[in-house]
């Protein structure tokens, strides 16, 4: 009887837990992610380098507008690539495991994390736009952290050990201002790598 008892409460525990929480998130979104960042980053290192700035130089750079306007458009793709796939592996697990995918859970985790994501936007447009170029890697990878840790309690709590990290990285570029690209490609590639092939193993 106890452990019928027992199997009851695991499975009401198991219920609540798929009700309260995004469980549909793949740790393979994350993987495709940083692979996409990397790459990504890749071709803008070309960029530069096609353009005469030698990124470890160690001297002043001066980007002209021409090329800050393809390094954001490489900036964009690179995050419509990343969301396409987040959405591609979060649908196919939904229906792997007969789960709804626009659940109220669902939107309490993107408005957590749309918050910090829209001011940190605005933020470094307005970085952009006062010539503060050096700023917006370690900006980006601060308020992407924030998003993450606000929307944990949404979602796996592995998540937070992600945001942390990113918020750990990009204050550590603040102290390193020329290496600013760098630490962004560790932290949109190798960091989403590393924590999506954790979640895949530990939630597949």
């Amino acid at each position: 009887m106890s452990e019928k008892h027992q199997e009851d409460l695991l499975h009401i525990r198991s219920m609540m837990e798929r009700s309260s929480r995004f469980i549909s998130l793949s740790g393979l979104s994350g993987v495709f992610a940083g692979i996409t960042a990397l790459i990504g980053g890749g071709y803008a290192f070309k960029l530069l380098e096609d353009n005469g700035i030698h990124y470890f130089d160690g001297e002043s750079k001066q980007y002209s507008f021409d090329l800050i306007l393809q390094l954001s458009i490489v900036a964009v793709l690179i995050l419509l690539v990343a969301l396409f796939f987040g959405v591609l592996f979060t649908v196919r697990k939904s229906r792997q495991n007969n789960l709804a995918i626009w659940t109220s859970s669902t939107k309490k985790l993107l408005m957590s994390l749309m918050i910090p994501l829209v001011t940190g936007g605005f933020f470094c447009v307005a970085l952009i736009y006062q010539n503060l170029f050096i700023l917006v890697a370690p900006v980006t990878l601060v308020f992407y952290g924030l998003a993450l840790i606000n929307a944990e309690k949404y979602t796996f709590s592995d998540i937070k050990y992600l945001g942390l990290s990113e918020v750990v990285l990009g204050i550590l570029a603040l102290f390193f201002l020329g290496s600013g690209f760098v630490f962004w490609m560790l932290g949109f590639g190798v960091l989403h790598i590393f924590y999506g092939l954790l979640l895949f193993k530990k939630y597949r």
